[in-house]
This record gives structure tokens, sequence and C-alpha cells, in this order.
């Protein structure tokens, strides 16, 4: 008879060594508006008020001053003050609901703070957050991405083979300061004098749907400003019935930070009612319709932000994406991209999907980050969430477009220079016979470059400081 085999016992399963992030579900929380001086007698149904909200909004010192109280000392209104004289690019705007998520509860210093909580670092910049040898790269300009180049109508640029971008109107609920399309968007600051539309929004919204009828190559229309959400409701459903009408319009998106700065906005009986309407319609002629939000840092993703999300989906919009932008100081670390985005997907029904570098603006390299790093946060978030949630990570190369940034054709990292081709022509290179070929380059924030980089230009910049 053979001997059975001897029993061997598997040997205990060793835990998984120390993970470089660690996932911990966070409940989402409203911070307490009641501990700002000002809104000390602010009630619930006020502070869930659209209208409260927007006539609220803080647009200077004086009024950031009303709701702070003693908080913040001098230093800080000295700083602001002279940003907003020296260096911004868009003018104040915050809605209560945004300024709510700056600073938790307890801080022992409130002026050291506000200076450093990341949602204060991109929407209320002050001048000491800027960089004093490069603010500005030497290649920044107003209309980075030559947007206002690719319009073929007022507002409606042109730049991808089948989507189109519809600039409906030059306002927000709120101001970024990164915002990419500061030439045009918000009232005008003293170092920029922006851009005006001047057609009637019914005109130029008119001329929109009537280019889209004569181009049946354009599928994807993204419906952005500014924010649509400052658009009339009854303006902005008409215009999208109107789009839905056209025949060769598949995908719509409507483009909104108000979805995470204003999340009132889209709770209001009348907002949601008419976002089913177009819900509807858009289900019934097989059109996609998806709202893209703003999200850069997990402390904006608030309870409220949660509920309009879901009321969305709950209508009938078939996704609620979000794009954000990477900024040194905000989220340009593995664990802050990852908080976040576990609290998008995980918490609000919100899909992470693009971080962008930030654009080559005035007065932004504070916040840009390289390629390279880039690259690195890229590689850091894989594995972590789902597939389907795993944002991609995009340069948005001028007169290119978006690219992972793992594709950049050829990378001088002394320099900071990246050169990235493309498959397709934009709207303004219909007879360049070249423009497949071409390389075109994007540029690292000259201080994050090796020294003898960093030499390169400044002896190529004549203005270099």
């Amino acid at each position: 008879m053979t001997q059975a085999p001897e029993a061997t016992t598997a040997p205990p399963l060793r835990a998984a060594a120390g993970q470089p992030y660690a996932y911990a579900r966070r409940e989402l929380v409203e911070p307490d508006w009641t501990r700002l001086p000002g809104w000390r007698g602010v009630t619930r149904e006020q502070w869930e008020s659209a209208q409260w909200q927007r006539a609220h909004c803080v647009k200077n010192a004086k009024q950031l001053r009303a709701v702070m109280g003693d908080l913040l000392d001098e230093r800080f209104y000295e700083d602001l003050a002279r940003d907003q004289a020296e260096r911004a690019t868009m003018s104040m705007l915050l809605p209560p609901q945004m300024l709510n998520t700056m600073v938790p509860a307890g801080a022992a210093d409130w002026t050291e703070a506000f200076l450093a909580d990341p949602v204060r670092r991109y929407m209320l910049p002050v001048l000491s957050d800027r960089r004093t040898d490069w603010p500005s790269h030497p290649h920044a300009s107003r209309d980075s991405l030559h947007e206002h180049d690719m319009w073929v109508v007022e507002g409606l640029t042109h730049r991808y083979p089948t989507k189109v971008l519809a600039e409906m109107l030059p306002t927000c609920p709120q101001y970024c300061g990164h915002c990419t399309r500061m030439d045009l968007v918000g009232t005008s600051t003293p170092q920029v004098d922006k851009l005006r539309l001047s057609l009637k929004p019914v005109d130029r919204a008119d001329a929109m749907i009537d280019y889209l009828r004569r181009t049946p190559g354009v599928r994807d229309v993204v419906v952005s400003g500014g924010d649509v959400a400052n658009m009339p409701w009854r303006q902005l459903e008409s215009f999208l019935m109107r789009l839905l009408d056209v025949e060769s319009v598949r995908d719509v998106r409507l483009a909104t930070k108000a979805l995470m700065g204003l999340p009132q906005h889209w709770l209001q009986d009348s907002v949601v009612e008419g976002l089913e309407r177009v819900a509807r319609t858009a289900h019934r002629r097989g059109v996609n319709l998806a709202i893209h939000t703003h999200v850069n840092h997990v402390n904006s993703v608030t309870p409220l932000v949660a509920r309009a999300a879901r009321t969305a989906l709950e209508v009938g919009v078939r996704d609620v994406r979000n794009q954000g932008v990477l900024m040194e100081g905000v989220n340009a670390t593995p664990e802050d991209l990852l908080d976040l985005c576990f609290a998008l997907q995980g918490e609000a029904n919100v899909l992470p999907y693009y971080f962008y570098l930030c654009d080559m603006i005035p007065n932004s390299e504070h916040w840009r980050v390289s390629v390279a790093h880039a690259q690195h946060l890229q590689h850091a978030v894989m594995g972590y969430l789902p597939g389907y949630a795993t944002p991609r990570i995009v340069c948005d190369v001028p007169f290119v477009g978006k690219r992972w940034v793992h594709q950049v054709e050829e990378y001088d990292r002394e320099r900071g220079i990246s050169y990235w081709t493309k498959n397709y022509r934009t709207g303004i290179e219909a007879d360049d016979v070249e423009a497949l070929t071409r390389r075109y380059a994007f540029y690292d924030p000259i201080h994050t470059l090796p020294e003898q980089g960093q030499r390169w230009w400044r002896e190529h910049t004549p203005t270099a400081g």
C-alpha cells in the first residue's frame, strides 16, 4: 500500500508590506460655516439656498473681512492687495460654499493655516504665493491654447476634428486664479484687459447652431463658458434642446465648476426639473449627456456636492466627470490625488476623468509642475482605483490638444522642453501640409530645471530676473 504523502501546512500569508498609499474610507463632511464670524447667524435653509449663496459671494477684501472677522491679520490682507494690484489675472469671486472649505475648525493660527490652505492657494492667491524669479514663463500667453484663433463663429472653438467647444458666456459663479481662459472670463484686472464678446447671446447661440447644422463631421459639443451655471436656465435649456435636434451631435457635455463651487444651483427645483427634461430628450435621441466639473482638492468634496452630483444622475444625466488641474501646493502629490479621487468616485459618484497640467498663462509658474513630475504622478496613482476611475494625466499642448503625459515624442529635461506630435489638423491648419509631421513644444517651469537648464534660460531670456 502506498503511503499517503505527509500533510503539509501552507505558510501563513504574509501581511502586506506597508503600501505607499493607505486607503481609508472617509465620510464627507460639510464644514460648519458658523465657525466664521460673519456667518454665525446663517441658517441651514439660507446656506442651502442658491440665491443666498450668490448674494453673499465674496468679491473684495472688505467683504472677506466681514466674513472672517479678526481671524486673519493685516499681513494677509496686505499680501492679497499686492497680488490683486500686481499679479492677479482673475478678479476675486468666491461663493460662501467654496470659502467655507478653506481651513477646518480648530486652527491655532488662522493666518498661517489660511496661507497654507490648498483651496485658498488657487482660489484666493496672494503675492507671496507667486515666484519672484520666474512669475511667468517666457512662452506664457493670455490665450495659451489659441482657442480664439480657432473660433469658427464667436465663442465656438473647432479645435478637434469631431469636437467643438461652445463658450456661451464669459462669467462664472467663482473665479479660479489659474483659469486657462483668463483673457475672456471675468472682469478686467490691472494686469489683464479682458476680451469682450460682441454678439448678443441669442445671436451667438444661433450662429453656433447654424455652424453645427452645416458641419456634420462634428459629433461632440462641450457647452461651457465661463460656466453654464451662470446662464439663465431657460436660455440654457433652449440651446440644449436645439443642440439635441442637430442630427450629427451624439455627445453633449455641460462644463460647470459650480457643481462643486455652488452645488446649491444644481439642486434648485427649476434646474433639476429642467435638467431632467433635457436628459430625457437626450436619452430618447440616443445622445450621451454628461456633466463635467472641476474639483482640485478633497476638501472641496462635501455632502452638498455629492447630493448635487447624485441628483443629476438620478434625473438621467449619463455621467458626472471631474477634470482637475495639477497644481503645486494644491494636489501635486500621489496622496492628494488619490484622496480626491476616492472621495469623488466612492462618495460623490463623480468619475475622476482628467488631470491637466496647468496651462502656460501669465503669473502661473508657482502652480505649474513639470511633465516629468506629471509622469511620476500618473505612475503613482495606478493600481489603487478601479481602472475605469483612474484619471488620465494629460498635457494640453498648444496647437495639438490633450496628450497623455507618456505620449511625449522627445523630452529635453535639462531645458524643460517636451516635444509632441499629433494625428489631426486643427481648424486653422486646413492647408498646412506639415501639421501632422511637425513637433510642437511645451515647456516645464524653469525653477524645476537643473541649474544648467536654468542658466540656459537666463542667458536666452532678455528680461530674466
